[in-house]
């Protein structure tokens, strides 16, 4: 009886920490679609990224060179105006498009896509060099034309400029955005989902900003 009741004390704390170890073993659950259960998959399971179509990648690859441009367009302001207005809201378009133009890459480099895209020969737009190569045409970029404008220009008239090619260049990107969307299949991945919703938003509320300065400005011109 003494050897039964010692074996039995033995076993008991043997069982506890079989249960206590089941218990700390990972578990990976995969939520259901609505309505549905979530499964409970094996502890082995590893996380993928998910599908993205070709539009996805050709969207990421052209915001990249729209952005670059955006960044150009800003990177004058501080050689040619000081109006304190149009200096603010450089530095943000500047800053965040700098920031997006790092999370599109990494998005890309962990898929295993170019940050760059192939121009075509419906693409190419003449005299403009970026990476190495033809920069692309995307929608409401300046033309190589408007942007020697915005160089050679000062003050009021580079305010001017300034703020109607960034109303143009934004409201391309709402284009870009859009026609994401459109596309069967494209902006489903959650990362680009996001940054392209935000996109939109952000660019929205700024050309409503610049609009409202050129009206300002009209209005201080005709007093």
């Amino acid at each position: 009886m003494l050897c039964a009741a010692m074996l039995v004390a033995m076993l008991i704390p043997c069982a506890a920490w079989a249960r206590q170890n089941d218990a700390g073993a990972p578990v990976v659950v995969q939520p259901g679609a609505p309505g549905k259960p979530s499964k409970t998959l094996p502890a082995g399971t590893k996380g993928e990224l998910p599908p993205r179509s070709a539009a996805d990648v050709e969207f990421m690859q052209g915001m990249i060179m729209h952005h670059a441009q955006a960044v150009e367009m800003t990177a004058l302001i501080a050689s040619h105006t000081e109006n304190p207005e149009v200096r603010s809201l450089g530095a943000k378009i500047s800053s965040s498009q700098t920031d997006e133009i790092k999370f599109m890459r990494r998005w890309l480099a962990a898929r295993g896509e170019a940050a760059t895209m192939a121009p075509t020969a419906s693409t190419e737009m003449p005299g403009m060099k970026m990476a190495g190569g033809t920069m692309a045409r995307m929608p409401g970029m300046l033309t190589p034309e408007q942007m020697d404008a915005l160089r050679t220009a000062k003050g009021a008239e580079f305010d001017r400029l300034f703020l109607t090619g960034m109303i143009q260049h934004h409201d391309g990107a709402l284009t870009m955005v859009k026609e994401l969307f459109d596309t069967a299949g494209a902006g489903q991945d959650a990362e680009i989902f996001d940054f392209a919703t935000d996109a939109d938003n952000t660019q929205r509320a700024e050309i409503k900003i610049m609009r409202g300065m050129l009206e300002k400005k009209a209005a201080e011109e005709k007093r």
